[in-house]
C-alpha cells in the first residue's frame, strides 16, 4: 500500500474552487498512476480540511482508498478556539475517515510537531500548500520532513515538484 500525506497553511489565497478542482484531478492520478490508497491527514483549518474533504469525494469512485486522520491531540482541544461551521465540518471529516490516530491525548508544545512528523513518517508521496515566505510555519517545518526522507513534494501553492 503506498500513502500520501497532506500538510498546508490554514488560510488559502486565491481561487479555492481552482485548487480544489486541481487537488481532486492531481489525487484521482496519484490513485491510477501512483498506486496511493491511503491518505493521511493532519485535521488543521484550511489546507488539511479541503483535503480531508476531496479524499471523502474521491472514495465515491474509488472505494479502496483510504482517510487516515492523525491528530495532534483530542479532538476538544484541537478545536476549542474554532468556530462552529470548523469544527462541523471537523466532525463530519472524522466521522467519514477510516482511522484516526492521536499523537497524544492531550495537547502539549510539541504535539503539533509530532503530529507533523507521524505524517510523513506515514508517507510515501506527500501534498501540500506551502508558500515559501513562510519558513517558519509548520507547513514549512513538515515539507523539511518530507524532503529529507526524501519523498516527492507537491506544492499545490507554487504548482510544482519541490526539491531539497
Amino acid at each position: 500500500m503506498k500513502a500520501a500525506s497532506f500538510t498546508g497553511h490554514r488560510s488559502i489565497s486565491g481561487d479555492l474552487n481552482a485548487l480544489k478542482a486541481d487537488m481532486y484531478n492531481k489525487l484521482e492520478r496519484a490513485i491510477l498512476n501512483g498506486g496511493i490508497t491511503q491518505f493521511n491527514a493532519g485535521g488543521a483549518i484550511g489546507f488539511d480540511t479541503i483535503a480531508a474533504e476531496t479524499v471523502i469525494e474521491l472514495r465515491k469512485n474509488y472505494s479502496d482508498i483510504t482517510l487516515n486522520l492523525v491528530l495532534p491531540c483530542s479532538p476538544g482541544e484541537q478545536t476549542l478556539k474554532w468556530t462552529a461551521d470548523q469544527k462541523h465540518r471537523f466532525y463530519d471529516i472524522m466521522n467519514n475517515a477510516n482511522n484516526v490516530e492521536f499523537t497524544s491525548p492531550h495537547y502539549y508544545d510539541g504535539c503539533m510537531k509530532a503530529r507533523n512528523l507521524r505524517l510523513i513518517e506515514l508517507a510515501d508521496f506527500c501534498f501540500c500548500y506551502w508558500d515559501k515566505s513562510k519558513s517558519w510555519s509548520g507547513t514549512a517545518q513538515t515539507v523539511r520532513f518530507a524532503l529529507n526522507k526524501p519523498i516527492q513534494v507537491w506544492n499545490f501553492y507554487s504548482n510544482r515538484l519541490e526539491r531539497k
